[in-house]
C-alpha cells in the first residue's frame, strides 16, 4: 500500500493520475459526526430510490425472501443477512437522519476544492453500506471519489497500473461490470485497508471492487463528474469526453452511478 499524500501540493499533483491513493485525515477533515451504522440503515432502507442486493451461497428462494422482507424486518434479523445496499441521493436524508451534512460536509469541501482551483459538473455524496462477507461488483465510475470510511472495516481493490487492465475506452463503453474481477496477477492488485475515518481518492474509470471486513460497515463517497483543475482534465475523463462528443445522445445517461454496485 502506498503511504498516505499528506500535503495539497501532492493531492494537486496526483488526483488526475492512477493509482489510487489514500490521502491523510489531517489534510482532507470534516467537522461531522455520522449517526450508527444501524440507524442510518433503519432510515435508508425504507426510501424509494434506495439500491441493495441480498447476497450469499443460500438457495434462490431464501434470497427472495429477504429480499422482500428488507424493508420491515428488524435491523438486528437484517444485520445478519449478507447484503450490499447503495444510495446516489443522499439529499433526501438531509432534514432527518444526515442533518447538518450539507453544512459541515459538502459546502466545505466543494469550498475547499474550488480553493484549490478545481471545477466540477457534479459533486455529490452517495452512501454505501454491507456486512460482512459482502463485495460489490467489479466495475469502474465515470466519476473521481474522495472514498470516507465511516463505520466498520472495507478493502478497496484496484490496480497498480490500471490502465494495463483496462483502458479508458473500454471502461467507458461498459466492459467493466461484473460481478467479481477477472483472474489476475495479486501482484499486480492494489488493496488498501480502510479503518473508520480513513479516506481514499478513486479516480474516474478504473476499474475496482470492494469488500467488507466487519460485521457492519459504512462508507460516503464524494463523487466528482466532469472535474477539472484549472483546465486541465485527467487522460481518462478526456477519453469519456471524447466518446460523448461522438455519441452527444448518450452524455450523461449513466451520470455518475454504476447501476449494478
Amino acid at each position: 500500500m502506498t503511504n498516505p499524500i499528506t500535503t495539497r501540493d501532492e493531492f494537486l499533483n496526483r488526483w488526475c493520475i492512477p493509482p489510487n491513493f489514500p490521502v491523510d485525515s489531517e489534510l482532507i477533515s470534516f467537522d461531522y459526526s455520522f449517526p450508527p451504522a444501524v440507524d442510518v440503515l433503519a432510515a435508508v432502507r425504507q426510501d424509494e430510490e434506495v439500491r441493495f442486493t441480498i447476497l450469499g451461497d443460500d438457495d434462490w428462494a431464501l434470497r427472495m425472501d429477504r429480499t422482500a422482507a428488507f424493508r420491515t424486518a428488524p435491523i438486528d434479523e437484517i444485520v445478519t443477512w449478507p447484503f450490499r445496499l447503495v444510495h446516489f441521493n443522499l439529499t433526501r436524508f438531509y432534514s432527518g437522519i444526515l442533518a447538518g451534512f450539507q453544512e459541515q460536509v459538502m459546502i466545505p469541501w466543494r469550498t475547499r476544492m474550488s480553493g484549490w482551483g478545481y471545477t466540477w459538473q457534479r459533486c455529490a455524496p452517495l452512501l454505501f453500506l454491507s456486512t460482512a462477507g459482502a463485495a460489490s461488483t467489479y466495475h469502474n465510475d465515470n466519476s473521481h471519489g474522495l472514498v470516507w470510511q465511516i463505520e466498520g472495516t472495507k478493502t478497496f481493490h484496484s490496480y497498480h497500473d490500471p490502465g494495463s487492465v483496462l483502458s479508458a475506452e473500454a471502461a467507458v463503453v461498459g466492459e467493466t461490470t461484473a460481478e467479481e474481477p477477472p483472474e489476475h496477477d495479486p501482484a499486480d492488485r492494489l488493496s488498501v485497508r480502510m479503518e473508520p475515518g480513513e479516506r481514499l481518492w478513486s479516480h474516474a474509470l478504473t476499474p475496482h471492487w470492494v469488500t467488507t471486513e466487519s460485521p457492519l460497515a459504512m462508507s460516503v463517497t464524494l463523487a466528482h463528474g466532469g472535474l477539472c483543475h484549472q483546465g486541465r482534465f485527467s487522460d481518462r475523463e478526456l477519453a469519456l469526453r471524447a466518446y460523448w462528443d461522438k455519441h452527444p445522445d448518450e452524455a450523461w445517461m449513466h451520470d455518475l452511478r454504476n447501476v449494478r454496485y
